[in-house]
């Protein structure tokens, strides 16, 4: 275990992951990922930008993981604001990297697909590079910007191709995102292995619920999640609109807890709506205080529109939601289905109206809710624990590493190719 002076000898293998969009140890899967290797017996250091309210000091080391830090603006408008952001951040990530020194493996999580940049140089030197898809930025960027397939679109397509080019490994978070790392870049299936994102357990223990958080209606709806351009709150939002006054219910307050490029918007949206008096943004909370409302929850949304990206990508919030045992109501996604199976109901693409009256058919079923809840608690405690995708992750470092550096972990927990974990 980390400060075991029996692993003092052990730790001479350095791993550096590289990550932009979130701080560390915020960025749950990152630090998953972190810990994991720790505990297989590797120095494990990261570059990551600061948080706004945490994980905010430059330099700091948590339960054995050596934190850089550097300041970073998030983008606000169009693609030129990611420019800028993405500009700075690799200049800083850079600057870093350097200070850390020779890594055996440089493990970069994207977006953007840049970080391969200075990942090359690290290579150079003898490391093994090992890339993190966290998102398919070529989906993201027809799913965020509405623009097509312009210049923008192919330069990000370029840059993609790039660099599946420069990795020895891949990591895909489910098998949609494997596929592509095959098909469309070209890598060998035994060089990806699928780590799927999983709640961290511990910290969604479900507590006894709490009645007032209902502000004195019979049923609490429940949003989890980022608010970009993406995600979907907009639907959330039209739909419980016309849950009111298509289906006409009105015994419901809803909350929508985090923060992100659209939560202004999406308040406002909500007063356009005539939502105000039942709709509340609680932006970011601790986690005492989000344990406590999806406790009390008695159906969760996950309104992700179908899109290029959304299609195909795993949605924490569902894992979340399935953790703490509540039922999902969700558009019909090909991901969507595969991580949640009967612990959802799946309302047509983008179908404003069926998604509410989806949510109508739970409130008037507890049992069915229920049964949903522990279906997912099932899943989420089974096949799409972290336990997995911990073997899966120790196995890709020992297939990135073959032949250069001892790779992490003995015996079983080291073995097995990309399909290992399903």
């Amino acid at each position: 275990m980390p400060g075991d002076a029996s692993n003092t000898v052990r730790r001479t293998r350095r791993a550096l992951i590289l990550v932009e969009n979130l701080s560390v140890p915020f960025d749950r899967r990152v630090w998953q990922e972190c810990t994991t290797l720790r505990d297989a017996g590797w120095e494990v250091h990261v570059i990551c930008p600061q948080g706004r309210k945490r994980d905010t000091e430059a330099e700091a080391v948590v339960e054995g993981v050596r934190i850089h830090r550097y300041p970073l603006r998030a983008a606000t408008g169009g693609p030129a604001g990611y420019l800028r952001e993405y500009g700075s951040a690799l200049w800083h990530t850079a600057r870093l990297a350097r200070k850390v020194g020779p890594v055996h493996v440089v493990h970069a999580c994207n977006p953007p697909d840049l970080l391969f940049l200075p990942a090359l140089r690290l290579k150079r030197l003898g490391a093994r590079f090992v890339f993190d898809q966290h998102d398919l930025v070529p989906e993201l960027y027809l799913s965020r910007f509405d623009r097509g397939e312009d210049l923008l679109y192919r330069a990000v397509c370029a840059l993609e191709r790039l660099t599946y080019r420069a990795a020895d490994v891949v990591l895909a978070t489910n098998e949609s995102y494997r596929d592509v790392a095959v098909r469309r870049g070209g890598k060998r299936p035994s060089d990806v292995f699928v780590v799927r994102s999983a709640p961290q357990t511990d910290r969604f223990q479900p507590v006894d619920p709490e009645p007032e958080l209902k502000k004195g209606q019979p049923h609490l709806l429940c949003y989890l999640g980022v608010m970009g351009p993406q995600d979907g709150v907009d639907y959330a939002l039209r739909a419980l609109a016309k849950l009111r006054d298509e289906v006409g219910r009105t015994d419901w307050h809803a909350v929508f807890v985090g923060a992100g490029d659209a939560f202004d918007a999406m308040v406002e949206l909500s007063r356009e709506l005539g939502l105000a008096d039942r709709v509340e943004f609680t932006g970011r909370i601790p986690d005492a205080d989000l344990v406590r409302y999806l406790s009390t929850a008695d159906v969760c949304l996950s309104p992700d529109p179908r899109n290029p990206l959304n299609d195909v990508s795993t949605m924490n919030k569902v894992l979340e939601y399935m953790a703490m045992g509540r039922p999902i109501v969700s558009f019909d996604l090909r991901e969507a289905r595969v991580s949640a199976g009967e612990a959802a109901l799946y309302a047509d693409a983008n179908d404003e109206s069926q998604f509410a009256a989806l949510v109508a058919e739970l409130l008037d079923d507890p049992e069915k809710r229920s049964r949903m809840g522990k279906i997912g608690q099932e899943r989420v405690t089974g096949e799409l624990s972290w336990s997995n995708s911990q073997r899966s992750l120790l196995a890709a470092y020992s297939a990135a590493c073959r032949g250069s550096v001892p790779a992490a972990g003995d015996g079983p927990s080291a073995q097995g190719g990309a399909g290992s974990i399903e």
